[in-house]
């Protein structure tokens, strides 16, 4: 069975979406996801109820918004990363996104065609939390090969 990779990203906005502090974020959301939607590996992302971002989701309660896709390797969601228009946007995350302080992004490995829940992610970052890199929750600095 061919394994695909699952990607959850976490984060605490500095503000509402109507926060100036928030603007450079949004005015280019709809931009970095039609590039991800293109992106050669690219399989799948969450998005709400109308199709579009998933920003406006806050599935894990408070202000924590979500961001969660599927890739057909580590390596195409590597170089979407950081080979893209997305690494300009990754470096500003900090004018946009409180420091958590713990991990805000997982990754792990789903059987082809399988579309992960919000719930089966959380179970990933809490035991990448709870216990670090392993083969079922795993980051770009620690990464495992398909199981």
């Amino acid at each position: 069975m061919t394994s695909q990779l699952a990607q959850l990203n976490v984060g605490v906005p500095v503000g509402p979406r109507d926060d100036p502090r928030m603007a450079g974020f949004y005015a280019d959301i709809d931009r970095i996801n039609e590039m991800a939607d293109g992106w050669p590996g690219f399989v799948w992302r969450l998005v709400d109820e109308s199709g579009a971002d998933a920003t406006s989701l806050r599935p894990f309660g408070g202000d924590l918004m979500v961001n969660m896709s599927v890739w057909t390797s580590l390596e195409a969601l590597r170089e979407y990363t950081f080979r893209s228009g997305h690494l300009d946007v990754l470096r500003r995350r900090r004018e946009w996104f409180v420091p958590l302080g713990e991990a805000h992004h997982v990754m792990w490995w789903v059987p082809e065609g399988h579309r992960p829940t919000l719930g089966e992610a959380r179970e990933r970052l809490d035991l990448l939390r709870s216990t670090g890199p392993t083969e079922k929750a795993f980051t770009f600095r620690d990464t495992f090969a398909a199981i």
